[in-house]
């Protein structure tokens, strides 16, 4: 997981190997998150392998950190319940008028 010549020290760019195992998670994960645009990553040349920088990783955990959080906060809150505030649709999906 460590760049050659770094003693122990990761470089600026991860491979999607060594995010996974930074995550604790598998490779196909990690991927995903890739593909989907949610982990930003650059790709090596046309075909080559992605790479994730490590300052956008630590990004995107605070960034996951801050939405686990409103998500806890708002699910806590008195309004949780009201469909209305919730985001939830009864019925299915409403006609626009």
């Amino acid at each position: 997981m460590t760049s050659p010549g770094s003693d122990g020290e990761l470089g600026r760019f991860l491979s999607i190997a060594d995010t996974a195992e930074l995550l604790a998670v598998d490779v196909g994960t990690v991927d995903g998150l890739i593909r989907s645009g949610e982990l930003p990553a650059i790709r090596i040349g046309e075909r080559g392998p992605w790479r994730v920088e490590r300052a956008q990783l630590e990004v995107w955990i605070d960034e996951q950190y801050e939405a686990t959080r409103r998500h806890t906060a708002w699910n806590q809150g008195e309004f949780a319940n009201v469909v209305e505030f919730s985001g939830v649709r009864r019925g299915g999906v409403r006609p626009v008028d």
